[in-house]
């Protein structure tokens, strides 16, 4: 069941609205699709991000897939946790699992990022 409280991309990126900072991470069809994750490269703390470019790797026993930044702005915070334990982003993909949090440069940008709704149709759900 997909949240209303999210906003999603079609690269199948999730995005939490948290005051004036976004928390981002992947969806729970993501994860099932790479399969068992075993390895998640983080960016650096205040790199700075555009929509689409890769914001982290996450390396799965069948693949490795790019993560897309979906808005511009700052990294001001990562999920170190994913460090020891990049099994969380299987586990507990919504919560647990994040992978980044950012600080948008251009607020708008987040009007052009899907609803739930239009993300389960997108994957056929």
């Amino acid at each position: 069941m997909l949240s209303k409280d999210l906003k999603y991309t079609a690269e199948h990126e999730w995005v939490k609205i948290e005051g004036k900072r976004v928390k981002v991470g992947i969806t729970d069809y993501a994860q099932k699709e790479l399969g068992d994750i075993v390895f998640v490269d983080l960016p650096g703390i205040w790199e700075q991000v555009e929509p689409d470019s890769i914001l982290a790797t996450i390396e799965s026993v069948k693949s490795a897939s790019d993560i897309h930044a979906p808005i511009s702005g700052e990294v001001v915070e990562v999920n170190e946790a994913l460090q020891d334990s990049p099994e969380l982003v299987n586990q507990d993909p919504y919560n647990k699992g994040w992978i980044v949090i950012i600080e948008p440069a251009h607020p708008q940008e987040l009007k052009g990022l899907l609803s739930a709704a239009e993300y389960a149709a997108l994957i056929g759900k």
